[in-house]
């Protein structure tokens, strides 16, 4: 190897003890499957649009010239702007209502705290709260959207 690559590796290496130093390992490996989803993440979306446009070639090339071109279908669902439902807000609603509740009832009670800081501290729960039920029914109307879809096509095709 040249003498760059050691610099580079050596370099890594530092910055990896002082991060494990400062952060402590819990905090190191925290940051590294952060870097780590990321990184996965793009690599599946570079993969996913490289498959995406080979399909796409693939299928021009199959059309032959006499025939009529394929026709494009309408896009799904989950593919257009759409709102997710009324079951989305009323839901962060109810988990900022149970977070905010929570949180004050724990730092005034067990912790001791005074009315301001289990005031802020419940705020700080209610937003916690409030963002865990919006992805949990964001999650919920996903899924129950691409089950029904699943299940109308599925039906198309056996007809």
């Amino acid at each position: 190897m040249r003498l760059v690559t050691y610099s580079w590796l050596a370099v890594v290496v530092a910055v990896a003890c002082a991060a494990i130093g400062w952060f402590g390992l819990a905090g190191w490996l925290a940051i590294v499957i952060v870097a780590a989803s990321v990184a996965m993440h793009v690599a599946g979306n570079a993969i996913g649009t490289g498959l995406r446009d080979a399909a796409d070639r693939r299928l021009e090339r199959i059309n032959l010239p006499d025939s009529p071109p394929l026709q494009p279908r309408p896009p799904a669902h989950l593919e257009r702007r759409t709102s997710l439902g009324r079951l989305v807000p009323v839901s962060a609603s109810i988990g900022a209502a149970c977070g905010g509740l929570a949180g004050t009832t724990a730092l005034r009670g067990l912790a001791s705290a005074s009315i301001a800081g289990a005031l802020l501290g419940g705020i700080s729960s209610a937003v916690i709260g409030g963002l865990i039920g919006f992805l949990t029914a964001s999650f919920v109307e996903i899924v129950r959207t691409s089950v029904r879809e699943a299940i109308a096509a599925e039906r198309r095709s056996s007809i």
